[in-house]
């Protein structure tokens, strides 16, 4: 990692989410990449990029070329993009680390960074009482279910992928308001872990609220990332502070 150069991150723009400009939306991604490029030392993705992805051995989903073309240079250039697959975008096998040279996480990612100590998930599945969302992820991530719904003719399983996905509520433009501290899972998750690890900072996505808080006396802050939406927002950590930030060309 080079030192004199920022990182970046970045989650939840849910490109291809139809009753969005997701073409627009995934413009102005790309403008925003390529004003990092000179500055960025690594980039983050945290999950929920793509709205609905399924990769087949030999097919892969219609567009997306603007945003996987300048990953793909990024990477080229030598400077580090992780992706963590998200609740929609789960089904990520060999494509998009072999064509775009993305570094895949499927888990929670613990790192170094300038010093400071990092854990970064996407941030689903943190309540311990969601069995509804563990069952759900478990039947996603079976290997005998996956090449079953690979069996499906890509024009009907894709089609079906993106009706599935419009149920949730980032189709509706719904978004659920902070809930306190005290309320938010994530928050809660992270509180937990601090009882026997220390971490500087905790980076999610998922709740498509922008958020930097403080957590208690731990000396560690709680990042969640926004979203490309509605907020266009990003965090940047320049090795002293972490700041999130909001994108506009």
């Amino acid at each position: 990692m080079n030192h004199n150069k920022n990182i970046y991150f970045a989650s939840d723009a849910h490109f291809g989410l139809s009753g969005t400009d997701s073409l627009t939306r995934e413009r102005l991604f790309v403008k925003w990449l390529d004003s990092i490029k000179e500055e960025a030392g690594e980039i983050y993705l945290l999950g929920d990029i793509f709205d609905f992805w399924f990769e087949y051995k030999r097919v892969v989903p219609r567009g997306y070329t603007r945003v996987l073309g300048k990953i793909a240079e990024l990477t080229d250039s030598g400077i580090p993009v992780h992706f963590f697959t998200g609740n929609h975008d789960i089904w990520v096998f060999d494509y998009l680390p072999g064509e775009t040279g993305m570094i895949i996480h499927t888990g929670p990612y613990i790192t170094d960074l300038f010093g400071k100590t990092f854990y970064m998930a996407h941030g689903d599945g943190m309540d311990d009482g969601d069995t509804g969302f563990k069952i759900l992820k478990k039947i996603f991530t079976n290997p005998a279910l996956q090449w079953i719904f690979a069996r499906l003719h890509p024009n009907f399983a894709i089609w079906f992928g993106h009706k599935w996905s419009h149920k949730s509520r980032y189709s509706k433009e719904l978004i659920t308001p902070f809930k306190g501290a005290d309320n938010e899972e994530q928050i809660i998750f992270a509180n937990r872990i601090l009882e026997n690890k220390h971490f500087d900072y905790f980076v999610f996505g998922h709740r498509h609220v922008p958020l930097d808080i403080s957590l208690g006396d731990h000396g560690s802050r709680y990042i969640n990332l926004g979203d490309w939406l509605w907020h266009f927002s990003y965090a940047v950590f320049d090795g002293e502070k972490m700041e999130i930030k909001n994108y506009s060309a």
